[in-house]
């Protein structure tokens, strides 16, 4: 419940206010006249404030300038008497959030307080999201820490655009706030143009059709031709339970959007810079092959020694092919690849990888076997791209395979080929190996990340993964450590026919 200030010169209504808030669970307190008042403000500082407009001293309005200058967030509803609506509305463009007319209903008296409720919670909700970002930015970047920072405050300290308008859908109130968001003044606005020619909304709308209010985010053209994303919340102003017009609050969101464009900025230069030490990490373990190679090289040439020139020699190559895998990963990855179709038995390309991973297996007493779905004919389909996905996890599970340090199993890997439909085939590859712990199945598809103990490039599969997506298809898999590993790879096809 809310703390709320009652101000009026008549005591009965404070007292009849004072006991009604109360039995509703709020914190009420009171003041007689408007210098008491502001003095209550400063020493109790509640959250929404009800003030009678005429009262002798100061004012209601006079009452409401000087609260605005304490506390620019407190929620002030002005309680007016008939035939006070110009002084209403003069209360509207100092802040006031609303007002409600004598003798007071409870039911005008609750909306009242709602609607100042739900416009705190706004404002808080907004300042928590602000300091999210603002921590956000912080994670990101020390320069974008400090940019967040200014802008935030400059965020804070702007005031709401408000736009008003009669029963006769005139624009009315056309406040500072307003000026800045749509770049026209007073003067080109009031009395001349309406609110949809000022701001593509039909805000005359609310006026005819009742509508719960809310805040929404929409996109306004300021005189400039700029697009400005605003939040926008309108009010429907009523007499005596007929609405006569309505007022409608606009919250400039550039800065946030701002904001936004340079944390992803700043999270593409991270993830940049994360690639570019992990490639020169890489490099340098090949350029560490490359002399270990050379240097092995040069004792078997300076002693004839055949054996050790050769071991030398291949110790070169291999270094040479992994610079070559790096590069090709590297091409494949960056570049954008539009698949090229052509026709091709799927099952023909499976039973030219076994064949070429057959040689490989059989050294480490690894057994590949094959099942292919016979109902997978000729089809239109990328061969590169479905050539390079099952060498890649076919010649991954045979690893996990050699990698396994288990004695006692006889090593399978298991390859099935399937129709899923007119427009899609799979292949599921499994095998009985090392399988993944929780962390390397988080970090699988990620860049320069290898279990190969230094001989992968931590490429091949997020070069996988990329080509099997630009082919409309899609790879996922399961792993269990220590019992092995399944992976399904779906693509999209043409069929002949």
């Amino acid at each position: 419940m809310a703390k709320i200030l009652i101000i009026d010169d008549e005591e009965s209504i404070v007292n009849l206010l004072s006991l009604s808030l109360k039995s509703d669970g709020h914190d009420v307190v009171v003041a007689y006249n408007g210098d008491d008042a502001v003095k209550v403000f400063q020493w109790e500082s509640p959250d929404i404030v009800l003030t009678d407009l005429m009262m002798p001293g100061i004012d209601g309005i006079e009452v409401l300038k000087k609260i605005k200058e304490i506390n620019p967030d407190a929620e002030i509803i002005i309680i007016t008497g008939h035939g006070d609506m110009d002084s209403a509305i003069e209360a509207l463009k100092f802040g006031a959030s609303d007002f409600i007319n004598k003798p007071i209903r409870d039911d005008a008296l609750s909306v009242a307080l709602d609607r100042a409720k739900e416009k705190i919670d706004i404002k808080q909700k907004l300042k928590e999201y602000t300091r999210d970002l603002e921590h956000m930015v912080t994670i990101a970047t020390e320069e974008v820490r400090a940019k967040s920072e200014f802008q935030a405050k400059l965020i804070s300290s702007s005031t709401e655009g408000i736009i008003a308008l009669d029963e006769q859908n005139r624009i009315v109130i056309y406040n500072p706030g307003a000026e800045r968001i749509f770049g026209y003044s007073h003067l080109e606005v009031a009395g001349n143009m309406k609110a949809e020619d000022l701001c593509g909304l039909q805000l005359e709308k609310n006026i005819k059709e009742v509508e719960p209010p809310s805040w929404k985010e929409v996109t306004v053209t300021a005189k400039s031709g700029e697009r400005v994303p605003v939040r926008v919340f309108s009010n429907i102003l009523y007499e005596k339970g007929n609405p006569i017009g309505c007022v409608t609050f606009f919250q400039d969101l550039r800065e946030i959007k701002n904001l936004e464009k340079e944390l992803l900025k700043n999270e593409r230069l991270a993830a940049i810079g994360q690639t570019i030490a992990g490639l020169a990490h890489y490099i340098k373990n090949i350029l560490t092959g490359l002399k270990g190679g050379s240097y092995v090289a040069n004792i078997g040439y300076d002693r004839k020694d055949l054996e050790k020139l050769g071991t030398g020699w291949q110790m070169i190559q291999t270094n040479i092919k992994r610079i070559s895998d790096l590069v090709m990963n590297l091409l494949k990855y960056s570049k954008e690849r539009e698949p090229e179709y052509c026709a091709c038995n799927p099952n023909d390309i499976l039973k030219e990888i076994t064949e070429l991973m057959e040689l490989r297996a059989k050294e480490y007493a690894i057994r590949i076997t094959t099942t292919l779905d016979a109902s997978i004919e000729e089809v239109l389909l990328d061969q590169e791209t479905l050539h390079h996905a099952l060498l890649n996890i076919v010649s991954n599970a045979i690893d996990a395979c050699i990698f396994d340090d288990d004695d006692s199993k006889h090593y399978v890997v298991e390859i099935e080929s399937f129709r899923e439909s007119d427009t899609m085939i799979g292949f599921e590859i499994k095998d009985n190996g090392c399988g993944m712990n929780d962390e390397v199945k988080e970090k699988l598809f990620s860049s320069f990340y290898s279990t190969k103990k230094g001989k992968g490039t931590g490429l091949g599969l997020l070069v996988t993964k990329k080509l099997i997506e630009e082919h409309g298809g899609d790879i996922k898999f399961t792993s269990e450590c220590g019992m092995g590993s399944t992976f399904i790879i779906r693509l999209a096809c043409k069929s002949l026919r």
